[in-house]
């Protein structure tokens, strides 16, 4: 016969069937017409790097929250995507990155915005929840505590990569903003109004991850460049714990890309894991419910990756497509980019 406390080692003990991590590389108009099948490879390939590092650390029984910045990390790495290599311009010709991460068993966080000279904005995110008291650090204050914590540190130059460059010459000749995907939304209730100076182009960027460990630990992670041309230190949602990232173990772990604007305004990340805790809705319908009335009738575009505690997992965008993928405990990465 079992006891309390033996039935309660038992629903702690590590399960690594249960892990598992899901990750996004963009959100917009992802197609087979506007992205070529050499650029679809690569962008299948990044993915599938970023899964397999994390998974490998979920299968060593590594924490969720380790799982998350070893796989933004190497999206970082790789300039297809917009953040940290492939990090776009703002109007000012710079390079400002954002990035956050939430710890789903703590509830600490941590983020920082505009860093300039963090190789891997993830990981000073991560240093900002482990070692200071705070959750979000901003500009020369948050590259000084990275140089401190003797985080990888790279001349503001090694940003600099010659296509996001052409794609600021192009929004400077249109003085417009940019995301990464030049995009339109999927579903046709669009209400008839003005778009926003963005949506001219409807281009979105951005990295995530969010991944359940084998102690049933949930972790999100964002990392961004934000828009191309963007002004005057602008900061969108992914280094907004509740915008476009979350994570709570009660219920969901979720990171976002898209219209920065409309996932702060309407507190994306947060309103799915509210709509699980205190309506009781489902996952699913919880992200389908929070897309529709926070972007699509506001006319926002963009989508989320979110991870339940009990291992259900949903893509859901309002764009034409969004790179995404996820892994489980057999180790065989699931990667898509266009809609299903």
């Amino acid at each position: 016969m079992s006891t309390p406390s033996m039935a309660a080692e038992k629903s702690t003990a590590p399960d690594l069937s249960r892990i598992t991590l899901v990750v996004h590389g963009g959100s917009g108009n992802v197609t087979p017409r506007s992205v070529p099948p050499a650029m679809a490879e690569q962008y299948r390939q990044g993915l599938e790097r970023a899964l397999k590092a994390g998974h490998a650390v979920l299968a060593a029984g590594g924490s969720s929250v380790d799982a998350v910045v070893v796989a933004i990390k190497v999206m970082e790495d790789d300039p297809l995507f917009n953040a940290g290599k492939g990090a776009v311009f703002t109007a000012a010709g710079r390079n400002e990155l954002d990035a956050a991460i939430m710890d789903g068993r703590t509830g600490k966080a941590g983020a920082v915005a505009g860093v300039t000279t963090v190789k891997n904005p993830i990981t000073a995110a991560r240093a900002v929840m482990d070692h200071t008291r705070h959750v979000l650090l901003a500009g020369e204050g948050a590259d000084a505590f990275a140089a401190d914590r003797k985080l990888e540190i790279v001349p503001p130059s090694y940003f600099h990569t010659p296509h996001r460059w052409e794609q600021l010459q192009r929004a400077r000749e249109g003085n417009r903003l940019q995301l990464d995907h030049d995009g339109a939304p999927r579903r046709s209730s669009m209400k008839e109004t003005p778009p926003e100076p963005w949506e001219v182009d409807h281009k979105y960027g951005t990295v995530g991850a969010v991944a359940l460990d084998a102690q049933g630990n949930l972790a999100a992670g964002t990392s961004t460049g934000g828009l191309t041309n963007k002004l005057y230190g602008r900061i969108g949602d992914s280094p907004i714990i509740g915008a476009g990232t979350y994570a709570d173990n009660g219920t969901v772990a979720v990171s976002a890309t898209g219209t920065g604007e409309f996932f702060m305004r309407g507190v994306v990340a947060y309103d799915i894991a509210a709509r699980m805790k205190y309506a009781r809705q489902p996952l699913s319908e919880s992200v389908e419910h929070t897309l529709r009335e926070a972007l699509t009738d506001r006319q926002g575009r963009g989508g989320v990756i979110a991870l339940g505690r009990d291992g259900q997992l949903k893509m859901g965008f309002n764009t034409e497509g969004m790179h995404r993928g996820y892994v489980r405990a057999d180790g065989v990465p699931v990667v898509k980019s266009f809609a299903d």
